[in-house]
């Protein structure tokens, strides 16, 4: 697993000093969203994720996750699997996954039949995190012949489905085949007390959405741990908790990043994706829905390389986590390309030979 080094950073003084004990040795992993810009289309957006999860396996990142998404059309992570596949071929040691399957819209087979073909192809290499949300519309659950309650035997779902990834057991009638056998390692997500306590109670590691969904970060983690059942493969407790970075070479490049992703946000979630003026989006934000939108980003860590080892630190702390996964929604792929390789530097990842 790649690690932080203690060398010492230089803050904006040009000071040098050490990195803060929260991140040291600290994994550090990416969440991308595959964003589809207007002006470059889906093809370019694949085409960007395989050189920013290229780069990122170099820059010491340890792992590299898409969430499922449908019926949105600036995410083009919906076939979740296949992506996954295309960046592991691309790659050769970063892990791999989803963060993640949304199993309601699944069969359990299904997900076994083809995390299993990812772990047969790239062995060691893949993670299965699940998610209860639909991941998108009534629209899109209906074209996906599901139901709203479908989420209600999510718990079974989980358990159904590690049966299915664990050995071949006696008088077994269904088995995955590829996916029996291979141990692919779960994750369970979550924005609510709801996902920690069924991770707890399961013994699995644990992903909060804290970089859209903050408000029950503290409460979720808390339970997890307090109420953690150990299991053979997890004695203890595993957090990942999500984080937003726009890191840039000086502090108001960065702010800008940031601003433009809030202005992204509104056209999205209060306009309904209707073209905005950065105008009419800065007026928005000044209003009370605009506080709605920075509260879904309150954890952010913003700023130059200097800036971003304390950010990062505080964040760790009051999330009690073991691993944070980042995502960084900016204008650009060059923008959000170069904000992981400053992070990685900020955070002295530990580089891997190409």
């Amino acid at each position: 697993m790649p690690h932080a080094t203690n060398h010492p950073i230089t803050d904006a003084a040009g000071a040098e000093s050490e990195l803060p004990q929260a991140v040291r040795a600290l994994p550090v992993s990416v969440l991308d969203l595959a964003t589809v810009r207007p002006e470059e289309g889906v093809r370019a957006t694949f085409e960007a994720s395989v050189a920013l999860a290229r780069d990122a396996e170099r820059w010491g990142y340890t792992r590299y996750w898409f969430a499922e998404h449908h019926n949105m059309a600036t995410v083009a992570s919906s076939a979740t699997a296949v992506l996954i596949g295309h960046i592991a071929e691309h790659t050769s040691t970063m892990r791999v996954g989803a963060g993640g399957i949304m199993l309601p819209n699944h069969s359990p087979l299904v997900i076994a039949e083809q995390f299993g073909t990812l772990e047969t192809m790239y062995p060691g290499r893949i993670d299965l995190g699940l998610g209860r949300a639909p991941g998108g519309d009534m629209a899109m659950l209906r074209s996906l012949r599901r139901e709203p309650h479908d989420s209600d035997r999510f718990p079974q779902d989980v358990a159904e489905l590690q049966s299915l990834l664990g050995p071949e057991r006696p008088g077994q009638e269904v088995r995955a085949t590829p996916g029996t056998g291979t141990e692919v390692p779960l994750y369970i997500l979550g924005s609510s007390l709801f996902g920690a306590r069924l991770a707890a109670a399961m013994g699995l590691p644990y992903a909060f959405a804290s970089h859209f969904a903050p408000a029950a970060l503290v409460d979720a983690v808390t339970a997890y741990r307090t109420e953690y059942q150990p299991s053979e493969k997890h004695p203890e407790p595993y957090v990942i908790a999500g984080l937003n970075v726009f890191v840039a070479d000086t502090d108001d490049e960065a702010a800008d990043l940031h601003h433009a992703a809030l202005r992204t946000m509104v056209t999205r979630l209060v306009r309904r994706g209707t073209e905005l003026s950065e105008a009419d989006a800065d007026a928005i934000l000044s209003s009370p829905a605009g506080d709605q939108v920075r509260t879904m980003l309150r954890y952010s860590a913003v700023g130059s390389p200097a800036a971003l080892p304390e950010q990062v630190a505080s964040f760790v702390t009051h999330a009690q986590a073991d691993e944070v996964i980042v995502t960084s929604n900016t204008p650009t792929a060059q923008a959000r390309h170069r904000s992981y390789e400053l992070l990685a530097e900020a955070l002295g990842l530990e580089a891997r030979d190409a």
